[in-house]
């Protein structure tokens, strides 16, 4: 969606820009519209390095296979020598920036005979590094990509699986997105996580979202790159200028008193991982430069999955960043030419260029994500039988809040067209915007202009 068509110039907000009289205080009244672009995040853009990716694809590929039941002795070969390396590589990036990662290894015993891609009883270990937040720590935002490969029998531990776009290319972003962001601070904490397990059932998955519920963290966006490095389908198309963006619905076991509402007062299009989807696709166009984010309504492609999926089910909100075309030739294929095509999943395949494009808006996502204030809370609506919308919303609590900014859209339209900074109230009027015509958010808006997630309003009183 073009940048004109989300935000008003600043001259019609500041003319626009009021919330009721006894809702505003003078304070609020003198606010400035913060900026509506971040110099850090056009910094953290182009700090992104194709050439370090494809160095970082080209290592994973070099362990032959990493496989999540291959070896985990051998210092060259199999998922361990994998892991590890990936682990030394988060340790240097955090020597770089004076200890600011913390880098660990969180896994769990997945017992055999549970699950039939686990035939044996298999540690499966996922390699995390954390930098903390300054103000909000736990408050988390997740970047993260799956660092086992498999062939086509999804059993076969021993052939090669160089895995370079599947999903070496997400991993390779996760590190990379470690890199840029490492050299600034954030209110809240960013967490880079390379997954194993992933090809035997989402267990890396299952795992971190385990571990962030026993945690208690609140997390405002999960970003899951699966499959983010070849720009040319099957189909014969070519395409390097758009990343898919799958974002979930309702969940499945939604209670029956929230899918009430939902019958009532609509939302089913802004649920938490829908709201995570137009808030990459607002920040791909206003930072990155030849790419736009395709928005999918849908947990996945059809009949797969990715590890986004359990922090879905587990209540938070997560997408899943995937190319625009797939080559099913390179993907879960043995190493082979039959009838003149090649079979695998090589680096040589890899689109470096489009990789680390996809790369800067995640990291460009995360770090707004991270600098802005929690969302809104306890966001309502009312205006039935009126000419008049007024919203309302809890006060966020941050250092560096500049004020609120509420959007509205007509239900045929899937991303925000319409938005107004009101300054830091809590009561927003929109005159002659009809409840019964348009769907409505607010987020929270620091002095830099980075925005928390849109929240959706449920009925008020």
């Amino acid at each position: 969606m073009p940048r004109s068509a989300q935000f008003l110039s600043a001259a019609l907000l500041a003319a626009f820009a009021a919330a009721p009289a006894a809702a505003q205080t003078p304070a609020a009244a003198a606010s400035v519209i913060p900026a509506s672009d971040n110099p850090r995040i056009l910094q953290i853009v182009r700090d992104v390095s194709p050439a370090r990716m494809e160095g970082d694809v080209r290592r994973l590929a070099g362990f032959g296979t990493r496989h999540t039941l291959s070896d985990t002795v051998s210092r060259t070969r199999g998922i361990g020598a994998a892991r590890r390396w990936i682990f030394d590589e988060f340790q240097r990036i955090s020597r770089e920036c004076g200890g600011c990662l913390d880098v660990e290894y969180i896994g769990e015993d997945i017992p055999g005979g549970n699950n039939p891609r686990i035939p044996r009883d298999t540690r499966v270990v996922n390699v995390v590094a954390t930098l903390r937040g300054q103000t909000d720590p736990n408050r988390h935002v997740l970047i993260m990509g799956h660092y086992d490969s498999r062939v086509t029998d999804v059993m076969n531990v021993t052939s090669d699986a160089p895995g370079a776009n599947d999903d070496a290319s997400g991993t390779a972003a996760v590190i990379e997105a470690a890199r840029v962001l490492s050299k600034h601070r954030f209110d809240g904490t960013i967490v880079f996580a390379a997954l194993a397990g992933e090809e035997q059932g989402l267990n890396g998955g299952e795992i971190l979202t385990r571990w962030a519920k026993s945690n208690n963290w609140q997390i405002a966006g999960v970003l899951n790159n699966d499959i983010i490095g070849n720009s040319r389908g099957m189909n014969g198309a070519t395409d390097n200028t758009v990343v898919r963006v799958f974002a979930p619905g309702i969940a499945p076991d939604a209670p029956a008193a929230e899918l009430r509402r939902y019958l009532y007062s609509g939302g089913e299009l802004d649920v938490p991982a829908r709201q995570l989807a137009r808030y990459v696709d607002r920040i791909a166009d206003t930072y990155v430069p030849n790419l736009d984010a395709m928005v999918v309504y849908r947990l996945d492609r059809f009949g797969r999955g990715g590890d986004h999926t359990p922090f879905f089910l587990a209540g938070y909100p997560a997408v899943r960043l995937t190319e625009l075309y797939e080559d099913y030739t390179r993907q879960h294929q043995d190493l082979r030419t039959e009838n003149g095509i090649r079979y695998g999943d090589v680096p040589d395949e890899v689109d470096y260029v489009y990789a680390a494009r996809i790369t800067s808006l995640n990291a460009a996502s995360l770090a707004a994500l991270a600098w802005a204030p929690a969302a809104p809370d306890s966001v309502t609506v009312r205006g039935a039988v009126t000419a008049n919308t007024v919203l309302r919303w809890r006060p966020v609590n941050a250092p560096d809040l500049a004020g609120y900014r509420v959007y509205w859209r007509l239900p045929t339209d899937a991303n925000w067209t319409h938005s107004r900074f009101v300054g830091n109230v809590t009561e927003a009027t929109l005159e002659n915007i009809v409840i019964d015509n348009w769907f409505f958010g607010v987020a929270a808006v620091d002095r830099d202009g980075n925005e928390s997630l849109a929240v959706f309003p449920g009925p008020g009183r």
